[in-house]
């Protein structure tokens, strides 16, 4: 059932962002979303029979709007670094490294994602309850782990 609910997902997204619907498109659609689903579907659907499953993905898709705004203000602050006269001088880059209290892999992963999909920044490592994080500048990292972690935390019932 997890390969089957992975390859849909894989399948409607390998559409969506191919745009093309003829016969060759579609058959290398369905033969890379089959090798993918068989790969990955236990990662996705690990606990799939868990208590409290679809609340976590109501969680998680109310969650998006708000990584999505935090995406659009991160490219706005690393904009203004770039197009900035003293560029050289705002771009201070740090590896910061700081403890979570996240403890279920699904939320180090989501958590850890989330982190280098916000421009500016970018998870080198995680282990052991620690993430390592490069940030662009100062103002960047002065604000990890932040309201991210705390959502993502909420997402997976971890707060």
């Amino acid at each position: 059932m997890a390969f089957v609910v992975s390859f849909i997902i894989l399948f409607v997204f390998w559409m969506f962002l191919s745009g093309r619907f003829d016969y060759f498109h579609l058959s290398l659609g369905i033969i890379s979303c089959a090798i993918v689903a068989h790969a990955s579907h236990d990662l996705l659907f690990k606990d799939i029979r868990a208590k409290n499953r679809h609340i976590e993905v109501i969680r998680f898709i109310k969650y998006l709007p708000w990584l999505f705004y935090q995406i659009v203000l991160a490219n706005i602050h690393v904009a203004y670094l770039v197009l900035h006269p003293r560029t050289l001088k705002l771009i201070d880059p740090h590896i910061i490294r700081f403890k979570t209290g996240l403890r279920k892999d699904l939320s180090l992963v989501t958590f850890g994602n989330s982190i280098t999909l916000t421009p500016g920044t970018i998870t080198v490592l995680i282990k052991e309850g620690h993430y390592y994080v490069h940030a662009i500048d100062r103002f960047v990292a002065e604000g990890l782990p932040g309201d991210m972690e705390k959502m993502v935390g909420h997402i997976y019932m971890e707060d």
